[in-house]
């Protein structure tokens, strides 16, 4: 063999050996992983950490990273909206809207997110849970209630509610309009709508709307909103030749503020007030309707809705407010209707007896007062017993209540909310006659035209407490010409600047009597220093003494009996005692002792009880 083979045979030899080494030596290092191949699948790259992290020692177990909590919503106030927005960013919430017109705006916040913000130094801040809010409405049948309240002749003679524009917050109007596509006048019935729910989950929609004109068709997945529209203003011509509705002419804005169910937040309720006022001069809105509510959690000018209530009134809007259903016990207002300056309104229900008064009862099912703070409420009564109005078939209160479907896509409901929706009827055909009167006067002349009932001896035959003034005459508010009698002594400005607060004169005996204080002004009163002159304030405004005349004294009791005259000639005590206020003061909360309410949701679908 040559040399040049052996070196061949040597130089193979070295190279298998090479081979065989390194892939021992690759064996042998540390069992990781192949490097995966390239595909063309999509997928997230492994996020990059900005810094290495030590490394921990092997017995230290590592830290468990604790979740974010569960957020919930809350209403977040302070000195204006961007003081309380920028208070929630800071604590890591989540923004979920602006409440301009109450310096809020919405909040989703965990726990931690919470404690954190109730902890932080911010002028004037306060933090509210979203509460929810209801429908107030029953069910069961009826008509005439435009005849009921004296509408009906109006209409003969061309008050019709026309150039005045009604907005409900409720659950949108269907989009099969029917006899609210247009007016008598051949011009639309609803000049707008706009979806708050929608609005709050997709950021897009207010701008698109907007763009859109408010036009565009949000349908009502409930029925309610709908039903309280026609009551409002339908103009459906019936069998009789009247009006279906209190104020066929007139117009309206539809605010969807209640989901499917009837259900809503308050922050839908509050943002959907703060659109209407932003929206009033562009299609002349003048009355605001409120067919909803909730237990009160607080004195009126602490809840942010009843604060959101106040600003639209003192923007010059006419606020109807439905008492609630939750009677006949007393102190059950619901807020908003607790706010001492809005038209607050029973139901009275005509116990199947169309156009006979005497038959008239006040319905079991209407909240009373008076309020926490002292206020006489309702300020009156409305027809609300079986209401039947138009409705969509095919909404949540149809497949649920099929017996109360009409023939011509009706529906059959009872409650405070009816009620609310034809004094809101009546006040558009005042505005229509009157265009120039203030909240104020709108709430004087309703109160000083509606009708009381009163019993055979004169007296009254339901407590103030109960009826307010009475039921409500549209002719006689149409045409009256009280002045100064809503509202004394109360001043809606300084309510909402935090600078005053009001209380009523209602009060309750160590009995347990309801009744109202006299109004006594002293002569003379002396005293030195602050406390003196307080003093001599609560002395001068206030005599803590009952009036007993006049069925103004009242254990709470509930009378159910009919046989009562429904009079204008019943002569009020003392200029509507209810209307005036003093100012609050600790030396004299009424009120003290009571536990507010957690906020519950009202169930306004009580179909048991049939007024």
């Amino acid at each position: 063999m040559t040399t040049k083979s052996w070196s061949r045979r040597w130089l193979f030899a070295g190279c298998f050996a090479t081979v065989l080494l390194t892939v021992l030596a690759l064996m042998s290092r540390n069992d990781a992983p192949a490097p995966s191949p390239v595909t063309v699948v999509s997928r997230p790259p492994a996020p990059m950490p900005v810094a290495a992290a030590p490394s921990r020692a092997r017995e230290t177990p590592p830290s468990r990273v604790e979740p974010v909590g569960v957020r919930q919503d809350y209403i977040v106030q302070a000195e204006s909206v961007e003081i309380a927005r920028s208070a929630v960013v800071r604590v890591g919430g989540v923004v979920t809207g602006d409440l301009s017109i109450i310096r809020a705006v919405g909040a989703a916040l965990d726990d931690r997110q919470l404690e954190a913000l109730r902890a932080s130094d911010v002028p004037r801040l306060r933090i509210f849970e979203d509460s929810p809010v209801q429908a107030s409405s029953n069910h069961l049948p009826e008509t005439n209630y435009p005849s009921e309240v004296a509408a009906s002749n109006l209409h003969l003679g061309g008050v019709t509610g026309r150039g005045v524009t009604v907005a409900v917050l409720d659950s949108g109007v269907w989009s099969t309009l029917g006899p609210l596509q247009t007016t008598p006048y051949q011009t639309p019935h609803v000049l707008a709508q706009y979806d708050v729910i929608q609005a709050r989950q997709q950021p897009t929609y207010s701008q698109t709307a907007a763009q859109q004109n408010y036009s565009q068709s949000i349908d009502d997945l409930f029925g309610h909103g709908t039903h309280i529209s026609s009551i409002i203003a339908s103009s459906g011509v019936a069998t009789t030749g009247n009006y279906q509705g209190v104020a066929p002419g007139g117009n309206l804005v539809s605010v969807r503020v209640l989901d499917s169910t009837g259900a809503g937040r308050y922050f839908d309720v509050i943002a959907g007030i703060g659109w209407v006022v932003k929206e009033k001069s562009r299609y002349n809105i003048r009355v605001l309707n409120l067919s909803l509510g909730a237990p009160p959690q607080s004195p009126y000018w602490d809840d942010p809705l009843d604060q959101a209530v106040m600003a639209a009134w003192s923007a010059g809007i006419v606020v109807v407010a439905a008492a609630g259903n939750r009677g006949p016990q007393p102190m059950t207002i619901n807020a908003p209707g607790n706010v001492p300056y809005v038209i607050t309104v029973g139901a009275v229900t005509d116990a199947y007896h169309p156009m006979q008064p005497l038959q008239y009862q006040l319905a079991s099912f209407s909240s009373t007062g008076p309020t926490y703070e002292g206020f006489v409420k309702p300020e009156l009564v409305g027809m609300g017993g079986h209401i039947l109005a138009y409705a969509p078939n095919n909404g949540t209160l149809a497949l649920e209540f099929p017996q109360w479907v009409g023939p011509y896509d009706d529906f059959t409901m009872s409650g405070t909310s009816q009620a609310t929706a034809v004094v809101s009827g009546v006040v558009a055909l005042m505005l229509q006659v009157s265009p120039y009167l203030t909240p104020d006067q709108v709430k004087c002349r309703l109160m000083s035209g509606a009708h009381p009932a009163v019993n055979p001896k004169g007296t009254l035959a339901y407590t103030v407490f109960q009826q307010g003034s009475g039921l409500v005459n549209a002719h006689d508010a149409v045409y009256g010409s009280a002045t100064n009698c809503a509202n004394q002594g109360l001043n809606v400005a300084r309510d909402l600047a935090g600078i005053q607060h009001f209380g009523g004169r209602a009060n309750r005996d160590s009995n347990g009597n309801y009744y109202i204080m006299s109004d006594q002004q002293t002569t003379t009163c002396s005293g030195g220093g602050l406390l003196g002159g307080l003093l001599c304030l609560v002395k001068d405004v206030l005599s803590i003494v009952p009036l007993l005349g006049d069925g103004l004294l009242w254990n709470g009791s509930y009378t159910s009996g009919s046989g009562y005259t429904w009079s204008n000639g019943y002569t009020w005590s003392n200029g509507y005692t209810w209307s005036n206020g003093y100012t609050w003061s600790n030396g004299y909360t009424w009120s003290n002792g009571y536990t507010w309410s957690t906020g519950d949701t009202v169930t306004g679908t009580d179909i048991s009880r049939q007024p």
